[in-house]
């Protein structure tokens, strides 16, 4: 059965996810793209966008639009879709909230010892590593286009080092009538000028 499955599929998902929900990206790709073939690569690279540029966490924005859709995909109705979402949000938060109750008061007691910071030294890689390989898999050509259509190939890479650039710059002061005033491109400015250009230039 759908539910079921969108149920363990989640709940492995959450129990295995270490990092947040970047680090959750390729581990759900990997779930819902290539073993259940619930999504297209490209409704799944849709679904993240929506997820990032959404209130909330992005793992879980993304098991909430990935249950959706997976349901829907399948042939019932909007309703049961909803269920579906619902379930896969629950799914994907249970056990690390049933971990962080129990193990919260000792990992407090023992935060200082050796064996502990050793684990997580071990994470923190692992963490890297996910999240890397996150990135990575955005890569594809339904971000980018194809390189066979230059125009849209051109301006997605583009887009992707403009905004990748203005990100990393330091804030800045500037003397705006006298008063020095603190400036730095908001992120929220660099995806609606991302969007703007987007519509503009595949719209056409």
């Amino acid at each position: 059965m759908l539910f079921l499955r969108l149920f363990f599929v989640f709940l492995k998902i959450g129990a295995f996810t270490f990092g947040g929900g970047y680090a959750m990206i390729s581990l759900i790709e990997n779930e819902v793209v290539e073993k259940q073939q619930w999504l297209t690569a490209e409704e799944f690279t849709d679904i993240l966008a929506v997820s990032q540029t959404t209130p909330g966490p992005i793992g879980i924005n993304t098991a909430t639009y990935t249950g959706y859709t997976a349901v829907l995909g399948a042939g019932y109705s909007q309703f049961e879709a909803v269920v579906g979402a619902l379930l896969a949000s629950f799914a994907v938060i249970l056990i690390p909230v049933t971990l962080m109750l129990v193990v919260t008061r000792y990992l407090f007691k023992h935060r200082k010892n050796r064996d502990v910071e050793n684990v997580f030294a071990a994470l923190r890689l692992t963490i890297i590593g996910l999240i890397a390989a996150a990135a990575l898999s955005l890569f594809n050509e339904e971000s980018f286009g194809t390189i066979g259509c230059e125009t849209h190939f051109v301006t997605s890479c583009a887009i992707f080092l403009v905004v990748f650039v203005l990100s990393l710059l330091p804030r800045r002061s500037v003397n705006v009538g006298g008063r020095s005033v603190t400036f730095r491109p908001s992120p929220i400015a660099l995806m609606l000028a991302s969007g703007a250009a987007g519509l503009l230039v595949y719209g056409m």
